[in-house]
């Protein structure tokens, strides 16, 4: 029988990804003082262990003014990229890529955690110990009500970012990272200066396209200086923007990436949405139309991303030519062996081989620990 695509392998430069599973960043906010704990090592590596061919650690602030909230993953000191060489071996060891995004929240940044409401930091947060921050945007609009208004940032207030996510990309490779993605989508920084929603600037940083582009580009070009050329780059990139007449094309999204690959990306990851609270209409695949437009018209390998929630339809977006690789979240979080029994569904025999191999048989492991066993 022919190996179904999705569980084919996939080479990015010198990295070979056993199959096309890719665990999506999921942001946890659980991580104090930007550093990673146990938490993060059970949660991603039952992903490895489950088979998937690639797991990311969550979006990692590049600096502290770069978080969500105060309990997101940070890499801007080398605590943190410690803790995180941690994940990184443990995922490796397990059979998996080792991911990390590297990102900036821009004026999304300075809230409290998803559960306890997502709004702005006050007083009563800076009482118990979680001082808000001031966040920075391209131009000083607030993401929604009760959203801080950002400070509009400066050209060296640009070159400060720059330096973090130079500083970033170096301890990530310290860490034993094989991927670094740059996180462009979702309404955070770089995709702030990418949209005319959130991007009112005059100077050289906005006034069209091209200029819009321009420091998401010095961002991307800095990394990829610095990250090994053996390594890849990806690139995650919200296409298009969701209020009606207005914002990012897929157009846009097509000469940005084209301008991306020229830098040295090597695969997009494709999202939408996310710069506005406009929500997009969902469906299974709601976005791969996306990674399909970027793929034929950047010609770069392209990630398909959303509600992707069975084998079947994952397989198919892969074969058919509409993205080479599909990244998962809820579904992996809900099945973290979706790989494993993506192979049961798609071949009628669930392919265990996908996970781990132990150093020795069970039973020389079972007659190892009996041989230590002390007998009263």
């Amino acid at each position: 029988m022919t190996t179904p695509q999705l569980l084919t392998p996939f080479k990015v430069r010198d990295l070979t990804l056993k199959n096309r599973i890719v665990i999506s960043p999921m942001c946890q906010y659980s991580a104090v003082d930007g550093v990673v704990n146990d938490w993060h090592l059970v949660n991603l590596g039952r992903f490895a262990m489950g088979g998937a061919g690639l797991v990311f650690v969550e979006a990692s602030g590049v600096e502290p003014r770069g978080r969500i909230s105060p309990g997101d993953v940070g890499i801007w000191n080398d605590e943190q990229a410690r803790a995180l060489a941690r994940i990184a071996d443990f995922l490796k060891a397990n059979g998996a890529a080792a991911g990390i995004q590297l990102a900036h929240a821009g004026r999304k940044g300075s809230t409290r955690r998803p559960w306890d409401g997502g709004t702005e930091l006050d007083a009563a947060d800076a009482a118990n110990g979680e001082a808000a921050w001031e966040t920075i945007a391209p131009s000083p609009l607030p993401f929604a009500e009760k959203y801080p208004t950002p400070k509009a940032m400066s050209t060296a207030d640009m070159a400060q970012v720059i330096v973090a996510f130079r500083e970033a990309t170096l301890r990530a490779e310290t860490a034993g990272f094989d991927v670094v993605e740059v996180h462009a989508a979702h309404g955070y920084l770089l995709h702030e200066f990418l949209s005319p929603l959130s991007n009112h600037r005059t100077d050289e940083y906005g006034s069209g396209r091209a200029g819009r582009m321009r420091f998401p580009l010095e961002v991307i070009e800095t990394v990829r200086a610095v990250w090994p050329a053996h390594k890849p780059l990806f690139l995650r990139v919200s296409a298009v923007d969701y209020p009606e007449g207005s914002g990012l094309t897929v157009e846009d999204t097509i000469a940005f990436t084209q301008a991306a690959k020229a830098l040295g990306v090597d695969v997009v990851d494709c999202s939408s949405g996310g710069n506005t609270p406009t929500p997009p209409a969902l469906f299974p695949g709601y976005q791969v139309q996306f990674a399909q437009a970027v793929r034929k018209e950047a010609g770069l390998a392209t990630m398909a991303v959303g509600l992707i929630l069975d084998a079947k339809l994952a397989n198919e977006i892969v074969s058919s030519g509409q993205a080479d690789l599909i990244a998962l979240a809820r579904p992996a979080l809900d099945d973290p062996n979706f790989a494993i029994h993506a192979s049961a569904e798609l071949t009628g025999e669930p392919d265990y081989a996908l996970a781990p191999t132990p150093a020795k048989s069970g039973l020389d492991r079972l007659a190892q620990s009996l041989r230590h066993m002390k007998v009263g």
